[in-house]
């Protein structure tokens, strides 16, 4: 029954951001001006909501808009319900809903639904992830230098460790390739299909990787913090790889150039 109203849940909330893609709507600034909120994202987790209290109205949730909603339940929904949404302001496709499902403190349940390239990611604990009902698996790549890599930019830097222009140039120089999605969840989930062959970001929120890390460990990968330690949704940085090329993005991340 978890796994089916995970499902459910994040399909109703895909069909919302579908119904307000390139269309009006309001949107409005929070901390700075490139951190939005639209009616998409206020009406996508209005229906995620609903397909989850119907069926389980005593459990924790955690979601990017409305904050915690506090129970005693072991088990926690982390709830981005448009993740990406600069990308949606501008009618760029790469959006989506994203919610892990957390049991007694650990990650069984992830799901990822970007309705607009129709591709629905999954992942349960223990039992593999795939796209579309079909499995997916990690990158082969064991070289950092020809490496397709993902990252992101915090909303604002303030300087000190682990610049992120200059891990990023490093990247422009020396690498192969380096993209900027402007979706967590998105890249997570492209690390473990095999299109990204790592990807790294300073200042996440739970609700931006909880579903996408598990993801990737199901498919093969490895997501640690910045200092190599197994990454929890609640710390704020992410690296996450096919596992070959780890340990060489963790040095470039801490500056061994």
């Amino acid at each position: 029954m978890l796994k089916e109203t995970l499902l459910k849940a994040t399909q109703a909330g895909g069909q919302v951001l579908q119904h307000y893609f390139n269309g009006a709507f309001q949107i409005s600034s929070k901390s700075t001006i490139n951190d939005l909120v639209t009616e998409a994202d206020k009406g996508a987790e209005t229906a995620i909501f609903k397909v989850i209290q119907d069926t389980y109205p005593d459990h924790f949730i955690l979601s990017e808009e409305s904050g915690e909603l506090v129970t005693t339940s072991n088990t926690k929904w982390i709830i981005d319900p448009l993740d990406g949404t600069v990308n949606f302001a501008h009618g760029i496709p790469i959006c989506c809903v994203s919610i892990g499902v957390e049991v007694d403190g650990e990650m069984v349940l992830g799901a990822v639904y970007n309705p607009f390239l129709n591709e629905f990611y999954f992942a349960e604990k223990g039992k593999g992830a795939t796209r579309n009902d079909k499995p997916i698996h990690v990158s082969a790549k064991t070289d950092l230098g020809s490496a397709c890599m993902a990252t992101g930019f915090p909303y604002q830097w303030e300087g000190g460790e682990n610049d992120p222009v200059d891990i990023f140039a490093y990247f422009v120089k020396r690498g192969q390739a380096v993209r900027r999605l402007g979706s967590a969840a998105i890249d997570l989930c492209w690390v473990a299909d095999g299109r990204f062959d790592g990807y790294y970001e300073h200042t996440l929120n739970a609700w931006d990787a909880a579903a996408g890390f598990l993801i990737v460990e199901e498919a093969g990968g490895k997501v640690t913090d910045f200092k190599g330690n197994r990454y929890s949704p609640y710390q704020r940085t992410l690296i996450a790889t096919n596992g070959n090329i780890h340990q060489q993005l963790v040095d470039v991340v801490n500056g061994k150039f």
